[in-house]
């Protein structure tokens, strides 16, 4: 699951400023590319950061404007750069109406095959190696929060053990980490006796807008990366809870109690634009290595094995790059 987050476009709440740009993230899985939420700008915020317009499928989690507007002008440039492969956009209950408008928008016609449909906490979409799974957000609107889920991978080929029962390297190793038996001078070699345990495959969590909620808590027990929005800090606590949106200290919170290997903060309020080492102290209180992410953000996941990163999280542990600087392959 080679898999690339680039919040590359948008991190900021309800509007853009100087620094950041409203929700959009851009997610790579080698050749595969997704966009969660799609706020005004996202186009130009692809292009500066060069994630390409490649994408495959397309998640918005709510109908508020700042997490959808930048369809249209989207859809206008994938139609300029005459692109054929077809594209979807998933979107919470009673979304397709308004998705529908924004797509139709102008007197252009798409030229491409596109399709929208309505997922339903619960619902997945499935991929060759790989999930995406809705699951509910605690807002105001019919809200969805996706946590990409890969499936488990082969276990650990032992090629000294496999050797040392006298496999001959090739096609027979092959047939083994794949789970068949395979017969050597005589004898019979299992797959148990050289390959290890399945190792677990990484999950991926965005919540969009929400309140910290049970559902989340769920879904994110063990994984390796939670985005979870921080619109305020502690001071605006009352107000996050009226608005249905959450402070940092209470993401960090449910990232602690959820066990997740790393925790990013996103959708932060304006007020804290040029600053936001506040609402990263506030996290740190309760998930050591929270980070704050900003526009032009690249982290990457590397296969979660078993070993603990330690401490709730660490940023050391992360590979996140300083804006337009591209992080290394896995």
């Amino acid at each position: 699951f080679a898999l690339k987050l680039k919040e590359a476009k948008a991190t900021a709440a309800a509007r853009p400023t100087v620094r950041r740009n409203v929700s959009a993230i851009a997610i790579q899985r080698e050749g595969d590319s997704f966009l969660l939420d799609c706020g005004e700008g996202t186009q130009r915020q692809m292009m500066r950061y060069g994630t390409g317009f490649a994408v495959r499928d397309l998640f918005v989690t709510h109908l508020h404007a700042d997490h959808f507007l930048g369809i249209t002008g989207l859809l206008r440039t994938m139609a300029l750069q005459d692109r054929t492969e077809p594209l979807r956009i998933f979107g919470p209950p009673s979304s397709r109406g308004i998705l529908e408008q924004v797509v139709s928008l102008g007197a252009d016609r798409v030229p491409f095959p596109l399709t929208i449909e309505e997922l339903h906490a619960g619902s997945r979409v499935e991929y060759d190696e790989y999930d995406v799974v809705a699951f509910p957000a605690d807002h105001r609107k019919s809200a969805l929060g996706y946590a990409f889920v890969e499936r488990e991978r082969l276990g650990r080929f032992d090629v000294d053990r496999a050797r040392a029962l006298g496999v001959p390297e090739g096609h027979l190793f092959g047939k083994l980490h794949a789970g068949e038996a395979v017969e050597v001078d005589g004898r019979r070699v299992e797959p148990e006796d050289v390959v290890g345990p399945p190792r677990p495959g990484r999950v991926v969590v965005y919540t969009g807008d929400t309140r910290p909620s049970e559902e989340t808590l769920e879904i994110a027990k063990g994984a390796c990366l939670l985005i979870h929005e921080a619109t305020f800090g502690n001071e605006e606590a009352d107000r996050a809870a009226q608005t249905f949106h959450s402070t940092a200290q209470g993401a960090a919170e449910l990232a602690a109690k959820a066990g997740v290997r790393r925790l990013y903060l996103t959708h932060i309020s304006a007020r804290y634009a040029d600053d936001p080492s506040v609402l990263e102290a506030e996290a740190g209180e309760a998930f050591p290595g929270a980070v704050i992410a900003r526009d032009g953000l690249t982290v990457e996941i590397p296969h979660n094995d078993g070993e603990a990163e330690g401490g709730g999280g660490d940023s050391d542990a992360s590979t996140d790059k300083e804006q337009g600087e591209r992080a290394g392959s896995l």
